[in-house]
């Protein structure tokens, strides 16, 4: 069970940051040393930057050698740990829940980097099938390292399955917010940091789905003001006239479409559905995956409240600010 406790520690790292890596897949990886010390526990974080494993020797040798000083640019992150490594990670194990990336992307390959940090063994969740990507494993035997696959296998898949969904095709997620009582109206419900999170998701998202109801009882803007970043494009489905003097209309950089059924466009591929629970019903089987903030407050005022029979898995939950929120799927 040592490979499956490191490698769960590596899994709930990277579901931190689901949903943000778009169009990367989120990764976890753990560094231990010769004696199962734990050095980092680190993920991808966002497309662009550091992959797991980069940044996880970045924390590993910042633990070793206080006084390196690290670029942030993931390409020359990735030279100057080659060049200053200093064989601190000589004999460590790296578990990783994604095999790592063998080819030249964005980013040098994380494969050839294990490689040159001259770790022992490299213990991964579940191989990479990407055409581009696939082969660590095999660059890492050829380099006397052993390797150990499928360790946490039907958890890391879950991990990655939005990856796999948009890859395909597209990968579509239902976000709901509400109180104990099950109150979705009147005013603001969660946290700055959940709503923070929430722009995150929207500044990496292709569109946004809302119903008429939402736009004429809401007036929102649907845009990432919280973080300073981009505002998606806006898909409203309804069948009554719309007032196009709401806010989410004078976005600049915006296209607004508005439909009469529930399909998605099928140029976007990372899509976000916001409601309450009257369009929670209507795209209860459209959607892939349910994102449900839960703050801890009532409300005495006339609300409404989430009225649907709707059963659905625990993925995986977690706090944030006063918070508690969940990513779900259908059973």
């Amino acid at each position: 069970m040592v490979n499956e406790f490191y490698m769960l520690l590596a899994i709930n790292e990277a579901w931190k940051y689901q949903g943000l890596t778009y169009p990367n897949p989120a990764v976890g990886c753990v560094v231990a040393d010769k004696n199962g010390a734990i050095l980092s526990v680190a993920a991808h974080k966002k497309a662009n930057f550091a992959h797991a494993e980069l940044e996880a020797a970045r924390e590993a040798l910042a633990k070793l050698n206080p006084l390196l000083k690290f670029p942030q640019n993931p390409n020359e992150l990735h030279a100057f740990i080659l060049q200053n490594h200093q064989n601190l990670l000589k004999d460590s194990t790296f578990y990783v829940t994604l095999e790592p990336c063998s080819h030249q992307g964005l980013t040098p390959s994380c494969a050839k980097l294990l490689c040159a940090l001259h770790v022992k063994k490299v213990v991964i969740g579940i191989r990479d099938n990407t055409k581009q990507a696939k082969g660590g494993s095999e660059i890492l035997k050829k380099a006397d390292i052993e390797v150990v696959v499928g360790v946490c296998e039907k958890e890391c898949e879950e991990l990655i399955e939005p990856f796999l969904l948009w890859q395909k095709g597209s990968f579509s997620f239902f976000k709901l917010a509400m109180r104990l009582d099950g109150s979705y109206d009147n005013g603001i419900i969660t946290s700055i940091e959940s709503r923070k999170f929430t722009h995150k998701l929207r500044d990496v998202c292709d569109l946004i789905v809302i119903g008429g109801e939402t736009l004429r009882n809401d007036k929102p803007t649907l845009d990432s003001r919280l973080i300073s970043a981009k505002a998606p494009n806006v898909l409203i489905c309804t069948q009554k006239t719309i007032n196009k003097d709401a806010p989410l209309f004078g976005v600049k950089n915006r296209n607004v479409i508005i439909q009469n059924s529930l399909d998605f466009p099928k140029e976007y591929k990372n899509i976000m559905i916001e409601g309450g629970g009257n369009f929670l019903q209507a795209m209860r089987d459209r959607v892939d995956w349910f994102l449900i903030f839960h703050s801890n407050s009532f409300s005495s005022e006339k609300k409404q409240s989430v009225n649907i029979d709707l059963n659905l898995k625990l993925i995986y939950s977690s706090h944030i600010g006063d918070d508690l929120f969940g990513w779900y799927r259908r059973y």
